[in-house]
């Protein structure tokens, strides 16, 4: 039967109407904004080059003419995409057991826009890798995954950064106050120079993103534990051990009741560890030993949980085996932790919703699992959100044969990058 002239209708204001109804359903409003998702794809193959051209670069912690070539590197294509560019010197270190003498320089950008909202990105470039091994692990690309040295941690996270501003920028995106980024060059050796930085700088920001990687399965994280070492020492007095050993002062003895008496701080219940994993003492098997000495690793969840830690020891090592032997304990916070706070949660439960866009799932984690990241340095002063993971997915940091990220994650990871930036600066997080 040939349709009548009134079906024909319906049809026709049926197909019509049903794309615009479609506009306010939910799948509709899950869809990738443009042009921020073409944008991401297309920055894809310009990525995967930049984060070779990082990879080629060695930059261990204390290999200073690599970090200044990669700096100079890294300034050259932020001027390039329009920020005002400095190589900052630390404006003071915080020493520790293993700081060397000199530190690589901190790069510096800012971005000016015309809105409220203050945004600051942060990665670092040093790795903890020597000169001489990047002809073992050189950048390749093997099917889904690009390998090389620091790729993972955290040339990804640099390369991330660049283009998330290359995509603002081919948008025409400004609605922000300042964007800045903090590009750090000793971050493997616990930020000596630049913890002071990223705490002055972010505790001027709104909001705070990190670009180490998301980890195998993508994830943000809120939180990451602090990191602490604690030093003790003993000061005895040698003596012949089979001749006259009342004469002396032995060190180790004391040393041993020191470490089982300290023993009892560590409470891993409620996150707070703390674990003596080396110690020396004495010269020769016939002396007793007028010196020894111990480490520990410490871990806290809060940093009031190391400051009472610090308070602690040195309360607890008055409590003496050997009267007349010298004991003393120095701490330090090699890094704080990063507590997970109301602003991070919600910033981090809209991330989902961005993820959602593109039909893919977001893991938050919200209770530290790992190490401290330069984010702690960045909020401790700040009242914005602090987000850490921000970078690809990848596996194998600081291995020197199988370090990797996954290229599947670059377009994700540019448009999540560049709609939060762009949401936050128009205040839409909700």
């Amino acid at each position: 039967m040939t349709p009548s002239f009134a079906s024909h209708k319906k049809t026709l204001i049926a197909a019509l109407w049903l794309p615009l109804l479609a506009i306010g359903t939910p799948a509709a409003q899950a869809a990738p904004q443009a042009p921020f998702y073409d944008l991401a794809q297309q920055e894809k193959a310009g990525m995967i080059d930049t984060m070779r051209d990082l990879v080629g670069i060695e930059s261990g912690s204390k290999d200073l003419e690599g970090l200044a070539q990669l700096a100079a590197l890294i300034k050259k294509r932020l001027v390039a995409l329009g920020g005002k560019v400095e190589l900052l010197d630390a404006p003071d270190i915080y020493r520790m057991d293993d700081t060397p003498d000199k530190i690589g320089q901190i790069v510096h950008a800012e971005f000016k826009g015309s809105g409220k909202r203050k945004i600051m990105l942060i990665a670092h470039m040093d790795t903890v890798y020597l000169r001489g091994m990047l002809k073992d692990q050189p950048f390749r690309v093997d099917g889904d995954k690009a390998y090389g040295l620091g790729i993972a941690d955290d040339k990804q996270g640099i390369a991330t950064i660049l283009h998330t501003i290359a995509i603002l920028q081919k948008a025409g995106f400004k609605d922000y106050d300042t964007l800045t980024v903090l590009i750090n060059g000793d971050e493997e050796i616990s930020s000596p120079g630049g913890r002071s930085l990223h705490t002055r700088f972010g505790a001027e920001q709104d909001v705070v993103f990190s670009y180490e990687g998301g980890g195998a399965d993508g994830q943000l994280r809120l939180a990451t534990s602090g990191i602490g070492a604690a030093y003790l020492n003993v000061v005895g007095k040698s003596s012949h051990a089979g001749a006259a050993p009342e004469k002396g002062i032995n060190a180790l003895y004391e040393l041993s009741h020191q470490l089982l008496q300290l023993n009892a701080l560590s409470q891993p219940e409620r996150g707070l560890k703390l674990n003596w994993t080396m110690a020396q003492g004495g010269t020769n098997r016939n002396v007793i030993p007028a010196n020894a000495s111990a480490q520990a690793d410490a871990r806290a969840l809060k940093v009031s949980d190391f400051e009472q830690l610090q308070q602690r020891l040195n309360e607890g090592i008055k409590k003496q085996l050997i009267p007349d032997a010298k004991v003393s304990v120095k701490f330090e916070m090699r890094r704080p932790p990063l507590e997970a706070t109301p602003a991070s949660r919600k910033l981090a439960n809209y991330a989902r919703s961005v993820y959602q866009e593109i039909g893919m799932p977001l893991k938050v984690a919200e209770v530290a699992t790992g190490g401290g990241t330069d984010a702690a340095f960045a909020a401790l002063k700040s009242k914005g959100a602090v987000i850490e993971g921000m970078g690809l997915s990848g596996f194998g940091a600081h291995s020197n044969d199988a370090e990797y990220v996954l290229l599947d994650t670059i377009v994700p990871r540019l448009y999540l990058s560049a709609r939060l930036i762009m949401d936050v600066s128009q205040d839409k997080v909700k």
